[in-house]
């Protein structure tokens, strides 16, 4: 397994903007709270992956029918689905300077009751200390799922089925993807976007483009 960003700019993957606000007062303040209380970068990493994944609840689990997006957005009001939990986390470490990005795995919402293929967000994350780049998935631990923190061994939420045509991608992107975005802002309920999950990803597009 090869994690590979997707842009060969450091500096894209340090960037603030209205989706991954770290200019927020709020979300600066988490950032240096948790920087404090750790000795190294790679500590202060876990840190901040353990706050959003045990701390900013997943939406659905909890039943909460508003969509949050922005990373100001999910701290606020303390949850998330994953795509959202991913632009807080990388909020968090972008903050002090950690490169982070987002990923995207293919996977079948429900087995038994919706058998249907719809991406899943996750965040990949640079560690000067360890000189590579890993994954971590902030979903939020739950029956069946249990997600930690680790450098050398992923413990992601969800073991990719290919298959059951469920799809990884390797690949650490710079920005949300513009398609996922899209649907978080297209909808005023978590209901309605449980309907009209993301199913397509822009970059895949731009990647498959290029091959062409």
């Amino acid at each position: 397994m090869n994690i590979v960003p997707y842009s060969d700019s450091i500096e894209e993957y340090l960037k603030c903007d209205n989706v991954i606000d770290y200019d927020n007062e709020t979300v600066a303040e988490l950032s240096d709270a948790l920087f404090q209380k750790a000795e190294d970068e790679l500590r202060f990493i876990r840190n901040a992956y353990e706050f959003v994944r045990d701390h900013i609840l997943h939406s659905a689990d909890i039943g909460e029918d508003k969509i949050t997006c922005t990373a100001s957005e999910v701290l606020d009001d303390g949850h998330g689905i994953c795509f959202a939990k991913s632009h807080l986390l990388a909020a968090l470490l972008r903050c002090k300077s950690v490169p982070a990005g987002f990923c995207y795995q293919k996977l079948i919402l429900d087995d038994e009751t919706a058998p249907v293929l719809i991406y899943h967000g996750l965040n990949g994350v640079c560690s000067r200390d360890c000189q590579k780049w890993f994954r971590l998935d902030a979903r939020g631990n739950k029956e069946g799922v249990n997600t930690q923190f680790s450098v050398e061994t992923e413990q992601l939420a969800f073991a990719v089925r290919p298959e059951m045509g469920e799809e990884d991608d390797f690949i650490v992107y710079p920005d949300p993807d513009t398609l996922v975005l899209e649907k978080l802002k297209k909808y005023g309920t978590r209901t309605e976007l449980w309907n009209d999950l993301p199913v397509e990803l822009a970059y895949k597009r731009k990647r498959e483009a290029v091959r062409l």
